[in-house]
């Protein structure tokens, strides 16, 4: 059973949402943008910030450690559900674009210097992403790698139009238009188009977090 909180420590633990959710607002906005800009926006001080995360750096590790966490947890979900693969793939994107997490590898990649953790839990969501790639590979129009899925849910979590809701919506409508794309052509008339270039490597994806 999880011990209740004091009311001191559940404060401080909301305190620490608000400064997360603001840091995380900040950020992907404008990576360069100074510590000072999320006290500004989490509606706290400085000081009382500093107190939390020592650094800038500090605190883009922990966002994206906890993007990595839910990342990992979505990717688990997926290969724990026993629908058929493409659903269940189907599925698996459209909680990785609620989820948000690709935005912060779009903007923050490079920007610090990871620890190893980071570097253990990157790799644990590499195997997970084999691992479903393996489970959904029948399904998938030839040349597409695992690689690509990382790119593809950058791409769509770059929509930013109107409000929260809109932005989401159309996050999941291009994201449903993409799975069409991604799916084995079947007995389509041509058979589907050669994907141009090739994939992107793991070496090209992974030295963007190289500070």
């Amino acid at each position: 059973m999880t011990k209740a909180l004091s009311g001191r420590q559940a404060q401080a633990a909301r305190n620490d949402e608000v400064i997360l959710a603001a840091a995380r607002a900040v950020f992907i906005a404008d990576p360069g943008a100074p510590i000072s800009a999320v006290a500004e926006r989490a509606g706290v001080g400085i000081s009382a910030l500093y107190r939390r995360y020592a650094s800038k750096e500090e605190l883009l590790r922990k966002l994206c450690s906890d993007g990595l966490a839910r990342y990992i947890e979505e990717s688990e979900k997926a290969l724990a559900d026993d629908r058929e693969p493409w659903v269940a793939f189907g599925a698996f994107l459209h909680a990785q674009v609620d989820a948000d997490t690709n935005s912060l590898t779009q903007r923050l990649a490079g920007t610090f210097t990871p620890t190893p953790d980071l570097w253990q839990d990157a790799a644990r969501a590499a195997e997970l992403n084999q691992a479903i790639y393996a489970r959904t590979k029948e399904y998938l129009r030839p040349g597409i790698v695992v690689e690509d899925f990382g790119v593809i849910l950058e791409q769509i979590t770059s929509i930013k139009l109107g409000d929260e809701a809109r932005t989401n919506q159309l996050r999941h409508r291009y994201l449903t238009l993409m799975l069409e794309a991604m799916h084995r052509p079947g007995e389509r008339p041509g058979g589907g188009s050669e994907l141009p270039g090739p994939p992107p490597s793991n070496d090209e994806l992974t030295d963007r977090w190289r500070a």
